[in-house]
């Protein structure tokens, strides 16, 4: 697995791995609806955020993307193909993303994340410090928000 800057070309891949990767949860079809502006990579959004992906010889497996503010970096995107995840995958796009942020001059990152990545994410050392409200269809649910010293 290599991970590399991604290209305004990958976008669609992009997109298309993210979905994958959130209709894993098993989350309705009406969410995903409702989910799919947030959950697509424009070629503009490349070229404006730090994005990178996570490749094998064949295909592009995950990718992660940062937006960079002053010291504090936002992990707004870390997406595992469901086929690949549990391979490391994961935690190399997380670790490439952390010494990006660290490279830049952020001194913390923060995510607002899935409720099914916590436990990833508290692996990887984050701590929760709080939760965003995200009903959905009328159902009481909340996004854990998380951060993380670098």
């Amino acid at each position: 697995m290599n991970i590399a800057r991604a290209r305004a070309k990958d976008a669609e891949a992009l997109t298309r791995i993210a979905i994958a990767a959130k209709r894993h949860w098993g989350y309705p079809s009406t969410w995903m609806q409702q989910w799919k502006n947030a959950l697509t990579v424009t070629s503009e959004y490349i070229a404006e955020h730090p994005t990178f992906i996570a490749n094998t010889e064949s295909e592009i497996v995950g990718f992660c993307a940062l937006q960079i503010n002053g010291v504090e970096a936002f992990l707004d995107h870390l997406w595992v193909l469901p086929a690949s995840m549990k391979k490391g995958v994961g935690r190399a796009l997380f670790e490439h993303a952390e010494n990006h942020a660290r490279k830049v001059g952020a001194t913390h990152l923060t995510i607002e994340g899935d409720p099914h990545a916590v436990e990833f994410y508290m692996r990887m050392g984050a701590r929760i410090y709080g939760r965003r409200q995200a009903d959905m269809d009328g159902q009481e649910r909340f996004l854990p928000l998380l951060e993380k010293a670098l």
